[in-house]
């Protein structure tokens, strides 16, 4: 079988596509247009780089995509351009033109755009030198920081920690999550000292009321999200960080730094709670992206 490059492409494996998509498939002639459109785009985009259908990799097809996000198409649009691809590449496999689908484990555009954002090991460094602990409510907002970074908390479960969860001798924190599941997460060296220093130093002159939450305010009742996200914002310009900011991204950063120095996915799914593995391999996405984009570049031949 001839291989499909150049011309051909358009001459012979497009209008047999398009007849199977119609006369095999019964597609809407409106459904059958937008096929024709993006594989149009996609010939174009070979021919400009020298390639064959039948050579493509899955590597060939990720450059592509990130092509037409970088020209300004939106990821709906990317994510149905690679829709599209998907049904072809196997119109080709079922042919005997390939014998293999390059599309499959391809990530989706409208995926990438939801990847979570975090902060770099210099940004969090920063963000943790930013309280000034030579006061009160600095000591303890120092102390709230190393723990949420250390342990990858919900913000709602930072605010409402328990003292009766908090053992900083074995260090580990006891929390209850989503759904009142219990779960217990490693408490590191660095946070266990701040909070050390923290209920010794500025709690005691904060509990008015006996309160149970480990983190209080002036008034000495437990704080608030708001309050909390407040203050991190705060922190957050005094430490330069142009990232936008939120609780969540340093839950999202301790998840990624875990697995970038080689935590097993199963131990950062309890960690951070997740019911399902599938919600904490959204982080495995995140780690090949930046390998990715390092190896292209850094490698002289990417």
């Amino acid at each position: 079988m001839t291989d499909p490059r150049g011309g051909e492409f358009e001459g012979r494996w497009l209008p047999e596509f398009l007849a199977h998509l119609v006369v095999e498939r019964g597609l809407a002639n409106n459904t059958v247009a937008a096929y024709r459109a993006d594989l149009r785009r996609f010939a174009a985009w070979l021919d400009a780089h020298h390639l064959d259908v039948v050579a493509c990799e899955r590597a060939d097809l990720r450059r592509y995509l990130s092509d037409l996000r970088g020209g300004g198409l939106s990821a709906r649009s990317a994510a149905r351009a690679l829709a599209s691809l998907r049904v072809f590449f196997r119109f080709l496999v079922e042919s005997g033109a390939m014998g293999q689908d390059p599309t499959l484990e391809l990530e989706s555009p409208r995926l990438l755009r939801l990847l979570p954002r975090f902060l770099s090991a210099a940004e969090v460094e920063a963000l943790l030198a930013a309280p000034d602990i030579s006061t009160t409510l600095g000591l303890r907002d120092k102390a709230m920081l190393e723990t949420l970074y250390a342990t990858g908390l919900r913000v709602s479960e930072l605010v409402t920690l328990r003292l009766a969860g908090l053992r900083l001798d074995p260090g580990y924190v006891r929390v209850w999550g989503k759904g009142g599941k219990e779960r217990i997460v490693p408490l590191g060296s660095s946070a266990c000292q701040w909070l050390s220093r923290y209920l010794a130093q500025s709690r005691p002159a904060l509990d008015r009321r006996r309160a149970e939450e480990v983190f209080l305010t002036v008034r000495g009742s437990g704080m608030t999200r708001q309050s909390f996200w407040r203050l991190l914002l705060g922190y957050g310009r005094r430490a330069g960080i142009t990232t936008p900011l939120s609780p969540h991204v340093l839950r999202h950063s301790f998840a990624t730094h875990l697995l970038e120095h080689g935590a097993d996915l199963r131990a950062v799914q309890a960690m951070l709670g997740h019911a399902s593995i599938t919600t904490t391999e959204i982080y495995t996405h995140v780690t090949r992206e930046r390998l990715r984009r390092l190896y292209d570049e850094k490698h002289p031949r990417a």
